[in-house]
């Protein structure tokens, strides 16, 4: 199989605190799953407006997360993603960076939630075929972090290849689905790691 491409790695703090508003995540996610859309598309999308969405997709411009595309009648201006993905990497000691990457992160879970509400909202109105498909699964693991480490890697390994940005050779019948992987030390309620 072919090298595939890399996310782009985020060590700014800057572009970290503009990723961590809810609508820029939202935009960004919708647009790496779909491919090019308008900011009315977008719009429909992520629940806001047209002009709201392309205020916020050209601030994302600013950062080279998007850029615009040619349109079909030259009137439209859809946007496109500029990564495969972005990673923001692990908890950096630097109590600065570690606030802008808790920013990110908590505006990303946000939009995950967001988007399993709305599949939970409708699940029972989908095609039998994708509620087969579909899946929310739990696991409660008892792993090194060596073990944990590697296990994260062969996900990766196996998710990459299917990824809307990445992905050229897609059936006529695949679409959108919203994947997410979250492996971490359980703490409980006083703040202590489980034994």
């Amino acid at each position: 199989m072919a090298e595939l491409p890399e996310r782009m790695r985020i060590r700014d703090v800057e572009l970290m605190r503009a990723l961590a508003h809810p609508l820029r995540v939202a935009l960004l996610s919708y647009l790496m799953a779909v491919g090019p859309r308008t900011a009315s598309e977008c719009a429909a999308a992520v629940d806001s407006s047209a002009s709201n969405c392309s205020w916020h997709l050209r601030q994302l411009a600013k950062w080279g997360l998007v850029e615009p595309v040619p349109g079909a009648d030259g009137r439209e201006r859809p946007w496109q993603p500029t990564q495969v993905g972005l990673e923001v990497g692990e908890f950096d000691p630097d109590p600065a960076i570690r606030g802008a990457q808790l920013a990110v992160f908590g505006a990303a879970l946000g939009n995950e939630q967001v988007l399993t509400q709305r599949y939970i909202d409708v699940a029972g109105d989908l095609d039998p075929q994708w509620r087969r498909a579909s899946q929310l699964n739990q696991y409660s693991m008892r792993i090194s972090p060596d073990e944990l480490a590697a296990l994260n890697d062969k996900i990766d390994a196996l998710v990459r290849p299917y990824v809307s940005t990445i992905r050229e050779d897609a059936p006529d019948d695949a679409r959108p689905v919203q994947a997410s992987w979250r492996a971490f030390l359980r703490i409980e309620a006083d703040g202590r790691s489980s034994e």
